[in-house]
């Protein structure tokens, strides 16, 4: 999956596969997580959105099971 990084004050890099419908971020943090199930016009909301800290507190975080994949270095 390839990684786009991101203008956020918490969230480093996102990417997305739209075959199995897995979001994948990489927080500030170091710590990345894949979501299951994010359908593609979430994804999209998330790539345009102002602020995606916001769109992911709102829209994603506890919406979609989530999995920790432990620490990416940037």
């Amino acid at each position: 999956m390839q990684l786009i990084v991101v203008n956020s004050d918490v969230i480093y890099a996102i990417g997305y596969d739209e075959g199995t419908r897995v979001l994948e971020i990489v927080f500030k943090s170091e710590l990345a997580y894949q979501y299951d199930n994010v359908p593609p016009q979430v994804w999209q909301a998330l790539l345009q959105a102002e602020s995606k800290g916001k769109y992911f507190v709102e829209n994603i975080r506890d919406v979609y099971p989530c999995y920790p994949l432990g620490r990416r270095g940037k």
